[in-house]
């Protein structure tokens, strides 16, 4: 796949005996997508964590494993569905698919594999959650697809990569509080136009070449604009999402400090210089740790103003 996050290792052959590649990470990805992927998913858990207490650790753990996973899927059917645009493109003519080092059948093999063990980790969470979770498939099976169609691919991997911000929620809680969820879950879809956007640009001439879409070529000389209006309505989102969970001051100065990085990034991005875009997208991890640990210190803090409420009582 030409642009977008389908990030990947330097070339594996596969091994004849084997029906995946020789190196299993390159099914897996390199760390960068997966902590996008990740990331949203402790903010929901941090956000639904009771007052006073830390988020829970171990979903924090299933996540993290269940983001590898689904990541890896994910890279698997990008490729699957790639390969022929992959072989024109010098960056990612060396994918197992492109190189002709495994055949479809092994991808599928594989992509069976990474999906089971998904299944598993879905499996450990409540009905609701199992169901939610089930509902996301369609999107990260149809993502790869919407380059050929629409300018706006980077949309449809908002809406993929930021499920677990509905998902974290209502695997401790049993069920969505849509007036959290909703604008955290917008919020991320938001960041994700920012940062995909960016990492569109590195392959932008290759687009244009072999005829696939992205919001690189659509914004052109606009993107800092664009990014501008994407990164506003991220921040509010998160400050909506924040006022309806009854958030305090740590969780807005991480929104304050988001708010700075994201300025940074679009001050000093150059959308002609692709290693200038690989960097300010790799940065971005930046952001989503930033903000979780506002929600945990957040979530601290709500315990000494409860216990500023209840200490006048008790002296009456």
């Amino acid at each position: 796949m030409p642009h977008g996050l389908s990030l990947h290792s330097n070339k594996a052959p596969a091994h004849p005996g084997l029906p995946f590649p020789a190196d299993p990470a390159r099914g897996f990805c390199v760390p960068a997508g997966t902590w996008l992927l990740y990331l949203p998913c402790t903010w929901s858990i941090g956000l639904a964590a009771e007052p006073g207490c830390l988020p829970d650790w171990r979903l924090l753990s299933l996540f993290g494993v269940g983001a590898v996973l689904m990541r890896g899927a994910g890279c698997t059917i990008n490729d699957m569905w790639d390969r022929d645009y992959d072989r024109q493109v010098a960056r990612t003519a060396s994918r197992p698919l492109a190189a002709g080092d495994i055949s479809t059948f092994q991808s599928l093999v594989f992509l069976g594999g990474q999906l089971s063990l998904a299944l598993c980790v879905l499996l450990c969470l409540n009905y609701y959650s199992i169901i939610l979770g089930a509902a996301s498939l369609s999107l990260v099976v149809t993502y790869p697809l919407m380059k050929r169609i629409t300018y706006w691919p980077q949309l449809v991997l908002g809406l993929t990569f930021n499920w677990g911000a509905l998902l974290g929620w209502s695997a401790i809680k049993g069920s969505c509080e849509w007036s959290v969820c909703l604008p955290l879950y917008f919020a991320g879809v938001m960041w994700t136009m920012v940062y995909d956007t960016i990492y569109a640009h590195q392959d932008k001439k290759d687009d244009i070449m072999i005829g696939v879409k992205s919001t690189a070529l659509q914004f052109k000389e606009d993107t800092k604009q664009w990014l501008s209006g994407f990164s506003l309505a991220m921040l509010l989102s998160l400050c909506v999402a924040g006022m309806n969970c009854n958030q305090t001051f740590p969780y807005y100065s991480a929104v304050a400090a988001v708010g700075a990085h994201l300025a940074h990034q679009i001050y000093t991005l150059d959308i002609d210089k692709p290693e200038n875009c690989w960097k300010t997208f790799a940065s971005n991890r930046t952001v989503g740790i930033l903000l979780f640990i506002g929600i945990v210190l957040g979530n601290l803090w709500k315990q000494k103003d409860l216990k500023n409420v209840e200490d006048p009582s008790e002296n009456r």
